[in-house]
């Protein structure tokens, strides 16, 4: 693509015929934490119908995929959407895994005590763990990451590790941010702590996906035919960057203030923007559609 070649695009059909498989980001793509985007999920459920390529959503939710594809579900996210779900929540089990059954600090809430279950680690209060499990603000609606600095004073000074759940630092519910995860993880390791984060735009939750997306396709897939497709610049935007993939850029999402208007951003702020941040997309669009 040149720098002539325009960068805003009508539709994912303008690209489908390129690809044979989709990573699709979930929250400010497909839904907004309270109902599902009608036209992003019947841009999807279009792809898969008319490429016969899969669709694998991957989100830096803390949870493992199940209690995920429940929520679409109780969204309205339809399941033709989409032929499987790769979460920041599988990944992180993989590194409950290697602490080999140490006490953990659950921080977050009670909805993500899922990501624990089978494990044989207990789950103590702060003075007797042994490392930090974050999947979130235990009360995001109220609280915000400086809430926590006197606790991780005392927890950087025993040097328990901060393993993030959730790299996203804030998230869209309903018409309003709420702060995630990666915002404490971002304190954490201001303040001096060993951080350790999985989900997006770390390789681990990408090389998981792309399995996934393999196995549906039934064939091995060259990252060069995969799409991501994402409205966080330093989730989205960037993992695909950095795991070697093409991107298409949804402009209208937690960015959306600073293109101008939300349903027509001005190219040349995107280009300005992706450029600042040393990124790059094969297209953008203000929301997903076909």
């Amino acid at each position: 693509m040149t720098a002539t070649t325009p960068l805003l695009i009508p539709g994912l059909s303008v690209l489908a015929p390129s690809y044979r498989a989709i990573l699709c980001d979930v929250w400010g793509v497909l839904h907004n934490g309270v109902a599902a985007f009608a036209p992003a999920c019947e841009a999807l459920a279009a792809f898969r119908r008319e490429t016969g390529a899969p669709v694998v959503l991957i989100t830096n939710a803390p949870r493992p995929n199940p209690p995920v594809k429940a929520q679409l579900a109780s969204l309205g996210v339809p399941r033709d959407a989409f032929d499987e779900v790769v979460t920041s929540g599988d990944v992180t089990r993989d590194a409950i895994t290697a602490l080999d059954g140490a006490p953990i600090q659950h921080i977050g809430p009670e909805r993500d005590l899922t990501l624990f279950e089978g494990f044989a680690n207990p789950l103590v209060g702060e003075e007797d763990a042994q490392a930090v499990v974050c999947t979130g603000l235990v009360d995001d609606e109220n609280e915000t990451p400086e809430s926590y600095r006197p606790a991780f004073e005392r927890m950087i000074a025993r040097g328990l590790t901060f393993i993030c759940a959730n790299p996203d630092i804030v998230v869209e519910r309903g018409d309003k941010l709420v702060w995630c995860a990666g915002a404490l993880a971002r304190l954490y390791e201001d303040m001096g702590g060993k951080v350790t984060i999985v989900g997006k735009p770390h390789t681990p939750i990408y090389n998981l996906a792309i399995a996934r997306a393999e196995a549906a396709a039934g064939a091995p897939l060259e990252r060069s035919s995969i799409l991501a497709i994402g409205d966080g610049l330093p989730t989205d935007i960037r993992g695909a960057y950095a795991n070697s993939l093409d991107v298409l850029f949804i402009t209208g999402g937690i960015h959306g203030a600073d293109f101008g208007p939300a349903g027509a951003p001005e190219e040349d702020l995107v280009r300005k923007r992706l450029a600042e941040e040393g990124l790059r997309a094969r297209a953008a669009i203000p929301e997903l559609r076909w």
